[in-house]
């Protein structure tokens, strides 16, 4: 599916199941409001499935795995081979995302859109957008032919899964250097100073933070990125994962597939995607509050609120499974409760 397509097939999310959904909450047998967002949120699944029973048993997470550039730059503790490690180790179950997707019968797929090097049991020229993006610093981190091409590679994943039976998407990724262009994205999208969405990563020393914060100002310095222009900000300052994502949004919305955002990088993608089309928004499902301190400012510029607050960092979509646990719970509140009727009792009302 190509970008456009996708685009043109994004539709406000149901409202009318979305009511049908509120009223089955007024007769379930507990008291009104109980469970308090969690109910907006097996509201809004049904919504966006445009299925009053809230479908969100098969679930998915979308871990997007590339390499940025910018990791010449002295960006980060670790070099650009961690990335294609991690990559691996999500075939075998021996990441800390495949252990938590485990408890939350969530199933995992990495997508190699951008390592440096190919991964047995990941690789699929396909989804292969390039081999790491350039370094930012220099130039554009990669054509706008290639971030298109990457925010399609995600639009596809999404219906993919959709056309396999899953109803529910988890975001991830995987790339060392990618809080980086993440800041560069967050900060030319919010019109913010660099300063105040460059966060220390995965822990950078105060040098390694000098290093990171000069890079991105240098990067929207020399690259210009147009704010009103989303793939040229992902082309010029952004990174394949961030644009994979972006695309994973976008294709859940076109699929009618609720989305889950995991941290900052995929918060930003989530932005993106919103930019590139308002309607896709009532499919976003926040997860977690980042520690990374660009975070809340695109909340903020989403209008939504994370579910979970655990000072979480840890990225690869840990936090958006982490939320699965909660939707199931609740989904399953909704669909099995008994209900005032059942009981031949009168449910409560709401008081003025």
């Amino acid at each position: 599916m190509r970008l456009d397509e996708a685009l043109g097939l994004i539709r406000p999310v149901d409202e009318n199941i979305a009511e049908a959904a509120r009223q089955r909450w007024l007769t379930v047998a507990k008291p009104l409001f109980s469970l308090g967002r969690l109910e907006e949120l097996v509201t809004q699944i049904a919504a966006v499935s445009g299925d009053v029973n809230a479908p969100c048993d098969k679930k998915a997470l979308v871990i997007m795995c590339a390499d940025n550039g910018v990791v010449d730059e002295g960006v980060t503790q670790c070099g650009r081979d961690i990335t294609a490690m991690v990559t691996e180790n999500f075939t075998k179950r021996a990441a800390s995302v495949c252990i938590m997707a485990e408890r939350a019968d969530c199933d995992l797929f990495p997508v190699d859109i951008g390592v440096e090097r190919d991964v047995d049991g990941v690789t699929v020229r396909s989804e292969k957008v390039m081999c790491g993006t350039n370094n930012m610093v220099k130039g554009p981190a990669m054509t706008r032919e290639e971030a298109i091409r990457a925010v399609e590679v995600g639009i596809n994943k999404a219906a993919e899964l959709k056309t396999a039976g899953y109803e529910l998407i988890a975001t991830g990724e995987m790339g060392i250097g990618n809080t980086t262009t993440t800041a560069a994205v967050l900060s030319v999208l919010l019109r913010e100073k660099p300063e105040r969405v460059t966060g220390r990563g995965a822990g950078l020393s105060g040098e390694g933070m000098k290093r990171k914060l000069a890079s991105v100002k240098r990067a929207i310095e020399i690259n210009r990125p147009d704010p009103d222009d989303i793939m040229d900000v992902l082309s010029k300052v952004g990174g394949l994962d961030i644009a994979g994502l972006c695309g994973v949004f976008l294709g859940g919305a076109a699929v009618h597939v609720p989305v889950i955002i995991d941290g900052v990088i995929s918060a930003a993608a989530a932005l993106c995607a919103y930019r590139l089309c308002n309607n896709a928004l009532g499919y976003m499902i926040p997860s977690h509050s980042s520690k990374e301190p660009a975070f809340s400012l695109a909340m903020d510029a989403l209008g939504l609120e994370p579910y979970i607050n655990c000072g979480m960092f840890l990225g690869e979509g840990s936090g958006a499974v982490a939320l699965m646990p909660l939707i199931d719970m609740a989904a399953g509140v909704y669909r099995q409760m008994q209900t005032f009727g059942s009981w031949d009792r009168e449910g409560y009302k709401i008081l003025e």
